[in-house]
């Protein structure tokens, strides 16, 4: 590892090699086999089915995983994958998903999808990736993914094959005996040939690659993004920007004796690229808890006790998490711990300064995205930590604040601290093909290579980058990508609806929160909550329902009649503050909510009386907006 502190560091790593220059792997599969060669006989990933922090767990060396991907991609070429055909997956953490991961980007182009989406939306991502193959569980209590996939299948005519885990085996005891007793019944009733994945694999040879590998640069991951509509955009990720994040992880970041607990999904950027990719890169070991990671069953409550549980010297983590995490106790050994990383959302700064003071253990806050293959900057591990800023651009990333206008054309670049669109370079975008679709690449690239990221963001004076705003309206919802466009498009399909408005609202612990502002139709009389019902029925999606709708008696508009949505943002921060206030006790209210160059929209408060200054600093801190006193 190198010593990343400042920029200095970060220009001096940059100036060793130009990246094209530098010797790496020049495949998927020859990334994984070095890290094996070097490290056959230590852990790899490990995984286990329940929280409890003594109950049963699955390791496998760098050897076994590496002979588990070597079948995994030999029988995904047995049933038609090229090396320009897709695998994708539908799953839940657990060892197949690993192996799935890497067998599916060796043998052809890999394609996790989020297994929480409506069929709907799932068939739409096989129906636009041509998917050949999907990896999915086998039915099972409490979960519906089999069903799910079963009925995407039947809208996908691409798939041909249907992969199943079955869970069964991670279990023992009673619950082993049970499960068979109340398992749900097989889904069926689609086209493509229904087969055991454990069992297909054990048939393939595990020494040696079936086919030649393919040594030239090459796409090898599929990823949507959001997936809120039945339209989803697919990012198409590079060999080269995969082993770009395992570089700078085990650059940067992780060794051979690192041990990462990694309770986020398999189907994210942040869980596939920054956490398994540099793990490979490094021969760390990654921690696998619960197939549902964060969301799974006893979790949060048995964390700190996993963490003493396996040494854990890296926690891989959102704000919700984190956020989670602060409600409970610190009850297991934690000693080992050295650093913590969070990203997909703002931090709020009182979650990070409760985080420290309850761990002793930093968080490195970074960005990413899944259109540059994801890392983009760190806050420097080994130096300082500008609270509120996503740190410094890493080597051979190339970050840029510009106007453009909608064609990709640069207007002008900013300056220190003015605020502009983030425009990334680096190895992980792929200039001028970021999505599958040539359409939805027109205008996405500045001067031809710097990808757009739709971020509002500035650079201070020592390189820092801060995200100020989004130029485009998505809602991050706990990381979640929800696009207001679904929202928007079910509300005005009611009778009484003549405008709508959908923005994120903060919160405390997802960060944001849906919600919509309403002009009804001329005489009309719908309610806020018959509006509410009518939301619940025809928003698809449940993550995006919106958590509060309000009726207003015009929406503020643009001079051509668009909605404008950072007055309802506005509306928006102060309504959620003045009730957080409120409900604390506090004499204090937003007076306005103001757009500040630097800082993006910032609430002024006035107080009503005499205020706990701290305890107001404590409440707010929860949240990711800024505020300031107004006198």
């Amino acid at each position: 590892m190198a010593a990343y502190a400042n920029r200095a560091d970060r220009d001096a790593i940059e100036a060793e090699s130009a990246w094209s220059a530098r010797e790496l792997p020049r495949s998927m599969y020859e990334f994984l086999t070095a890290t094996t060669r070097a490290h056959s006989d230590r852990p790899a990933v490990s995984f286990q089915m329940m929280s409890d922090p003594g109950a049963r767990a699955e390791t496998l060396t760098w050897a076994e995983l590496h002979g588990r991907v070597t079948q995994a991609a030999n029988l995904f070429r047995r049933l038609g994958v090229g090396e320009n055909d897709v695998v994708a997956y539908i799953m839940p953490n657990c060892t197949e998903t690993a192996v799935t991961l890497l067998g599916g980007s060796v043998a052809g182009i890999v394609n996790p999808i989020n297994p929480l989406l409506e069929a709907e939306q799932i068939a739409a991502i096989l129906r636009e990736t041509g998917a050949k193959v999907v990896v999915t569980l086998r039915a099972f209590p409490k979960t519906d993914i089999a069903q799910k996939v079963a009925e995407a299948v039947k809208h996908a005519p691409c798939v041909d094959t249907v992969l199943e885990v079955d869970l069964l085996r991670y279990l023992t005891g009673v619950k082993r005996l049970i499960v068979p007793l109340i398992r749900p019944k097989t889904p069926g009733g689609h086209h493509a040939d229904l087969l055991d994945f454990n069992r297909e694999m054990a048939r393939e040879r595990a020494d040696a690659l079936d086919f030649p590998d393919h040594t030239e640069d090459r796409i090898a991951a599929y990823f949507h993004t959001g997936g809120t509509t039945g339209m989803p955009k697919v990012a198409q990720h590079k060999v080269s920007g995969m082993i770009y994040n395992g570089w700078l992880g085990r650059r940067l970041l992780f060794n051979e004796r690192d041990i990462l607990i990694c309770p986020l999904p398999l189907f994210h950027v942040f869980a596939a690229y920054p956490v398994m990719m540099s793990v490979v890169a490094s021969g760390a070991h990654v921690v696998l808890p619960t197939p549902a990671g964060y969301r799974g069953e006893g979790v949060f409550d048995n964390f700190w006790k996993l963490v003493e549980r396996w040494g854990v010297t890296f926690v891989i983590t959102v704000p919700t998490a984190i956020a989670a995490l602060m409600q409970r106790k610190v009850d297991g050994d934690v000693s080992t711990l050295r650093y913590a990383f969070s990203g997909s959302a703002p931090l709020p700064i009182e979650l990070y300064n409760r985080f420290e003071k309850a761990t002793g253990v930093t968080i490195c806050e970074g960005y990413g995205l899944t259109e540059a293959t994801c890392l983009v900057s760190i806050n420097p591990p080994s130096g300082a930590k500008k609270i509120g800023s996503v740190g410094l651009p890493f080597p051979h990333t190339e970050v840029r604040i510009l106007n453009c206008d909608a064609e990709g054309n640069v207007i002008s670049e900013c300056g220190v601290d003015e605020v502009g669109e983030i425009c990334v370079s680096n190895p992980g975008v792929y200039d001028g093909s970021t999505y599958t679709e040539d359409a939805k690449n027109l205008g996405l690239f500045a001067d031809g290579r710097f990808l757009r990221t739709g971020d509002l963001g500035r650079l201070d004076a020592e390189g820092y980058l801060y995200i100020t705003g989004r130029a485009k309206d998505l809602i991050i919802r706990g990381g979640h990508n929800i696009d207001p466009a679904e929202i928007e498009e079910a509300l005005s399909g009611h009778h009484d609806v003549a405008f709508v408005g959908a923005i994120g609202q903060p919160d405390s612990f997802a960060g944001e929160l849906p919600c919509a502002y309403v002009e009804l139709v001329a005489g009309a009389s719908a309610t806020a909550a018959d509006l509410m019902e009518y939301a619940k029925v025809h928003i698809h999606e449940r993550a995006a329902i919106p958590k509060h709708i309000e009726i207003l008696d015009e929406l503020p508009k643009t001079a051509v009649g668009k909605v404008f949505k950072p007055e309802l943002r506005k509306r928006a921060i102060a309504r959620i503050y003045d009730a957080a206030l409120a409900e604390a006790g506090h004499a204090a209210r937003v007076a306005e909510v103001i757009e500040d160059r630097k800082r993006g929209l910032v609430a002024r408060l006035v107080r009503e009386g005499a205020v706990d200054d701290a305890a107001v600093v404590h409440l707010l801190g929860n949240f990711t907006r800024p505020w300031e006193w107004a006198e």
